[in-house]
């Protein structure tokens, strides 16, 4: 999928965690099926807290939090790190995934210094890996938990 592409996603803002949604992020659900493919997001959080390299955001449509991601961009390294990311089980089919991932890869994009963004998922995970794909990322093999580790190559 082209940055063009991304636009036409529909609309969403990436919100910093805060008193103001904290709860909402943390209240979020997956399917069933789903519960084991990410890590909660109070624990997501609480991970945030302890780790300075990484950005919790909110994902908003229409006033309402839908959604969860976390990244890592470090300013001494030229690759961002996708490795949280979920849309509650409520609002699934809406074209929210999608334009989640658009506006993360437009404003990791934005940095300047970034020029490769790696994701990891659950290899069984075929929604991820469909939706992955359709930005363009390209699967390089298994990390040290067994999951699939794909990456972007963003152009310069």
């Amino acid at each position: 999928m082209t940055p063009a592409a991304w636009k036409r996603a529909p609309s969403v803002v990436l919100e910093p965690v805060g008193e103001g949604n904290r709860r909402a992020v943390q209240e979020l659900e997956l399917l069933p099926e789903q519960q084991d493919f990410v890590a909660s997001n109070a624990d997501s959080l609480e991970e945030a807290e302890e780790d300075d390299e990484a950005i919790a955001r909110a994902v908003v449509a229409a006033g309402h939090v839908v959604g969860f991601l976390m990244y890592s961009a470090p300013d001494d390294d030229n690759e961002a790190t996708i490795y949280r990311f979920m849309i509650d089980r409520r609002e699934r089919g809406k074209g929210l995934g999608r334009a989640a991932v658009a506006k993360v890869l437009e404003q990791i994009a934005r940095l300047g210094h970034i020029h490769r963004v790696a994701i990891c998922y659950e290899p069984n995970n075929e929604a991820a890996r469909r939706l992955y794909a359709g930005f363009g990322f390209v699967e390089q093999g298994f990390d040290e938990d067994d999951e699939m580790i794909a990456v972007l190559e963003l152009s310069r």
